[in-house]
């Protein structure tokens, strides 16, 4: 449990609910399941929030606008591009943010208005009347032709019956951003996109801001030392240039650029880093060449590998994304 002055956060493991010891079978089979964690919930309102996406955000603004409204549900939407209509929700929404439509991951679905080359996707974050929420959860369960999802059944079947609006993203403010500033919102559905989500980071600018101070990311606080760098045998200084480097780290003559490197890594004399994403705990052995990878908790590199350089060779030994991104288990390394 993490506290946060008056509130607190309090992890939930997945359990067998259903009468029939079913796993969840949808996202809104997943709430229906954990609905006893929920304080009176005919009056309250209940934020549902994907948890596999990346994006700063003030929801108080959102619950204004959902109570501004007198909605049943309120859905976070952004524009994001027409060809990826078949990755999102698509809304189609009023000028006051009604919702006429859904079409979910649906390759003709309708574009913005006056934008042809982009969709109103909805960012998987809802707020729901608590009373509409235990409804329409309960009679989803009993569908069995239902895939018991937010998206494809819950949602939709809501049309005509519910007030139902769109809250757009882009209006929401974040004390310390500049308003010039694009709005950063990243669904990590797939490994490319959780390595450019990564690399973002890396910026002159980043493009999600990591350092400001009046709208800090509460995250787990550990009693690591500062990264060292230090020498190597041969006198060598371990540096860093264009990355982020945690805790508990140690270059030992290592060079690391444009690359996120996770607490308690240690890199030998000789070796290179580049473009990539290393977890936590990795070691990394003399004279390495290491290029758009991502390195997985814990992996152990032997002296002198090469990694990124050669696709074929990498083919046979890690698994490889389409993009080319080497993706190294703990499995695949053997020294």
């Amino acid at each position: 449990m993490a506290s946060f002055k008056d509130h607190f956060v309090i992890p939930a493991p997945a359990q067998v609910r259903a009468g029939e010891e079913a796993w969840y079978r949808g996202t809104a089979d997943a709430v229906f399941q954990n609905l006893d964690l929920i304080d009176n919930p005919d009056e309250c309102t209940v934020a549902i929030f994907g948890a596999d996406h990346i994006y700063r955000m003030n929801i108080e603004h959102m619950v204004e606008f959902h109570e501004r409204m007198n909605a049943d549900v309120t859905v976070a939407a952004i524009p994001v591009s027409s060809h990826l209509s078949t990755e999102f929700g698509v809304i189609e929404a009023g000028q006051d943010g009604a919702i006429q439509g859904f079409h979910e991951k649906d390759i003709a679905a309708p574009t913005i208005p006056g934008r042809s080359d982009q969709i109103y996707a909805s960012m998987g974050n809802y707020l729901f009347s608590g009373r509409v929420l235990l409804k329409e959860l309960k009679a989803d369960a009993l569908r069995k032709e239902s895939k018991h999802d937010f998206g494809y059944d819950i949602l939709p079947s809501m049309l005509g019956r519910a007030a139902m609006y769109a809250y757009d993203y882009q209006t929401n403010i974040i004390p310390g951003e500049s308003g010039e500033a694009p709005m950063y919102w990243r669904d990590l559905g797939t490994l490319e996109a959780y390595y450019d989500a990564q690399m973002d980071l890396c910026g002159l600018i980043p493009s999600l801001n990591l350092y400001n101070s009046r709208w800090p990311i509460h995250t787990a606080s550990y009693p690591d030392p500062s990264a060292k760098f230090s020498f190597d045998e041969h006198g060598d200084a371990g540096f860093a240039s264009g990355s982020i480097i945690s805790g508990g780290c140690i270059f030992s003559g290592g060079a690391v650029r444009g690359s996120v490197v996770g607490r308690g890594v240690k890199i030998h004399g000789g070796s290179l880093i580049e473009d990539s994403v290393v977890l936590d705990n990795c070691v990394i052995g003399s004279g390495c060449k290491i290029r758009k990878a991502i390195l997985d908790e814990g992996v152990t590199i032997p002296d002198g590998e090469h990694i990124g350089y050669t696709p074929e060779h990498d083919r046979n030994r890690f698994h490889v994304t389409d993009s080319g991104i080497v993706v190294v288990s703990t499995q695949a390394v053997s020294p």
